[in-house]
């Protein structure tokens, strides 16, 4: 069942995102190379907190702050002390804050020094993708138009589209409906109406779309080895407009240009 957000629930959940917009332009630049994937995460975990929130991804048992998911690691990469971050790796990092009940979701992908120019090329792409799934993302539209939108332009670059996970409603939990997939679909395509609180989040992969779960139940891989790329951002709609929440550049600040 979805759930239409009122201006009042809609305010809690835009504070959540706004509080993690300022983390990710606060903590972005202290992200390097050398660096392990458990100390990113405790570097999260320590703002969230410290600004009297939770980890959204506790409410799911999730053992850790971010997913950080590292080159063909497509989503749920667990934090090590063992995996460390090197020169031309692309760190998706997907974070979510739980903040007095009202929760956030966003991811944004980060290259590492000097990376290969087809992998800065995927990180643009998907970043065209979100963009192109949330201008899509307007009343009287329905979800697949969001899903074309993003397959339309990875598929032009010849990218696998991940069908195995899809963006989702959030907003009171962590995963609402509708689901919002990233290719086309069969199912329910419901219209978009306003009050929808959506997480809208391509996951592009260089090569094939097929992915597997290691066997650590969380981490997911591409089949092939390729390098994949996931951004995403939690997104309002209104009567009017869709406002995206938890854009870094709310205030002015981003660290990011996208």
């Amino acid at each position: 069942m979805i759930h239409l957000k009122t201006e009042e629930e809609i305010d809690g959940i835009r504070k959540a995102c706004h509080l993690t917009a300022d983390m990710f332009n606060e903590l972005i630049p202290k992200i390097h190379a050398g660096m392990s994937t458990k100390e990113i995460d405790k570097m999260f975990k320590d703002y969230i907190l410290g600004h009297g929130g939770k980890p959204a991804w506790w409410k799911e048992d999730y053992p850790g702050a971010v997913c950080i998911s590292v080159n063909e690691e497509v989503i749920h990469g667990l934090p090590s002390n063992k995996k460390i971050i090197k020169e031309g790796d692309l760190v998706s990092l997907d974070v979510g804050i739980d903040l007095d009940g009202y929760i956030s979701d966003t991811t944004h992908s980060i290259l590492i020094g000097k990376v290969a120019p087809k992998v800065r090329k995927l990180q643009e792409v998907t970043a065209e993708c979100l963009k192109a799934g949330i201008a899509a993302c307007v009343v009287g539209n329905r979800i697949s138009d969001v899903a074309n939108a993003v397959y339309e332009i990875a598929s032009k670059h010849g990218y696998g589209v991940v069908y195995d996970y899809c963006g989702h409603g959030v907003g009171l939990e962590v995963h609402e409906d509708p689901s919002v997939p990233n290719c086309p679909f069969r199912g329910a395509n419901p219209r978009i109406k306003a009050g929808m609180v959506l997480a809208i989040e391509p996951m592009i992969n260089m090569g094939t779309a097929d992915v597997e779960t290691l066997d650590d139940g969380w981490t997911v891989v591409t089949c092939d080895g390729s390098v994949s790329c996931h951004e995403e951002h939690t997104v309002a709609v209104f009567e009017d407009h869709t406002e995206v929440l938890t854009d870094l550049d709310y205030n002015g600040q981003s660290v990011l240009k996208k």
